[in-house]
């Protein structure tokens, strides 16, 4: 997908900060560190827009980003992040929470679950508190050109398997470094447009 524009909105730090005006939202979802914003400047083709960190836990509100004036990207908070004070974890888990039962279920969410590692236990509890909201899940695994491609298949079998994602809803290898399945993930997004 061609992008004309991609900007900044705002960091949501609240319930009444969130977009209120109709557009489409996509939702990016996943652990700390996983390469959430890295995906996002990958798709948009800018480097920097979504601001990326190798410090796991640097985002902390939802980074709201205006598509083509058309749709929103939301960046939302990584979970797992253990070095954060549980208050801390909490205000984030709310935030995400808000922020979920606010855009879904007319949201799409596009869970990252790193390829290299596979799916943990804490995806697979995302994974399920996002179908409860009945939303539209894709799963990307992110990382992928850490894996030989040889061995792709079976680790995108095993993330199907610990998911328990239905048949044919198969995980998206993706890399930000590489650029690979960004058009599968990009037709994806678009047919929920």
């Amino acid at each position: 997908m061609k992008i004309s524009s991609a900007e900044f909105v705002l960091s949501a730090h609240a319930e009444d900060q969130f977009p209120r005006d109709g557009r489409p939202q996509v939702a990016f979802v996943g652990r700390s560190n996983v390469g959430k914003s890295s995906l996002m400047n990958k798709l948009l083709n800018r480097k920097g827009l979504a601001r990326t960190s190798s410090t796991p836990g640097r985002t902390r509100s939802v980074n709201l980003f205006l598509i083509d004036g058309r749709f929103y990207f939301a960046d939302l908070p990584g979970y797992g992040f253990a070095k954060a004070g549980h208050d801390e974890r909490q205000r984030w888990a709310d935030l995400v929470e808000s922020y979920l039962a606010h855009a879904l279920p007319g949201a799409q969410v596009v869970l990252l679950v790193d390829a290299y590692v596979g799916a943990t236990p804490l995806d697979v509890q995302a994974y399920e508190y996002l179908m409860s909201f009945n939303a539209p899940v894709t799963v990307a695994a992110t990382k992928a050109d850490k894996i030989a491609r040889g061995k792709r298949a079976k680790a995108m079998t095993e993330i199907r398997r610990t998911l328990a994602l239905p048949e044919g809803a198969d995980p998206i290898p993706v890399s930000a470094k590489t650029g690979e399945g960004m058009g599968q993930l990009w037709k994806t997004i678009s047919a929920g447009l």
